[in-house]
């Protein structure tokens, strides 16, 4: 009886893993998403220094305005590799949580956990019209979708790869 009880509090908690990943990712994405836009492109600017001082040979050596210059000439690509790179996340965690807490097949996982992330896309770029200096923009939700649908791509590959690779079935964990 006791050893039912351990089994069953075991099971609970690993459904509840995935749910919880998604809902501390889904905060993080808000509380970028609240930043004022002056605070954003302070952090997008960090980014693009520490990529030039990373990838680009003699870097720093150049001046400051010659750096912030190469940072400002990337901020459009850091911030939207950013979106993609935060929803790609977003996708894999709902995926598993479909997967692993909701015991779906890997089809289900994958329109379910699309669905929810384009969702949570709208609304993030929705909830940013109210912020200071920022805009919801369509090409966001557009770039954030393809990010969830990366990620959702990624898990179901390895998922079929591991499956066909361990004789894994359908209903078992995947990773």
């Amino acid at each position: 009886m006791r050893n039912e009880f351990k089994n069953d509090h075991n099971k609970s908690r690993k459904r509840c893993f995935f749910p919880v990943l998604v809902l501390l990712w889904m905060l993080a994405i808000f509380l970028m998403s609240s930043q004022p836009a002056d605070d954003s492109t302070e952090t997008s600017l960090r980014v693009g220094e520490a990529i030039g001082k990373i990838f680009v040979p003699g870097y720093i050596g150049w001046s400051e305005e010659a750096q912030l210059e190469f940072a400002e000439n990337i901020d459009h690509p850091v911030r939207k590799a950013a979106h993609a790179t935060e929803y790609t996340i977003l996708g894999i965690l709902l995926f598993m949580t479909c997967r692993e807490s909701f015991g779906m097949n890997l089809k289900a996982s994958f329109k379910n956990a699309f669905l929810a992330g384009t969702a949570y896309a709208a609304t993030d770029e929705f909830h940013q019209l109210f912020v200071p200096g920022r805009a919801g923009m369509v090409s966001d939700v557009l770039i954030d979708s393809l990010g969830v649908l990366f990620g959702c791509l990624l898990v179901s590959a390895l998922c079929r790869i591991l499956r066909k690779k361990r004789n894994v079935s359908t209903k078992g964990m995947c990773l």
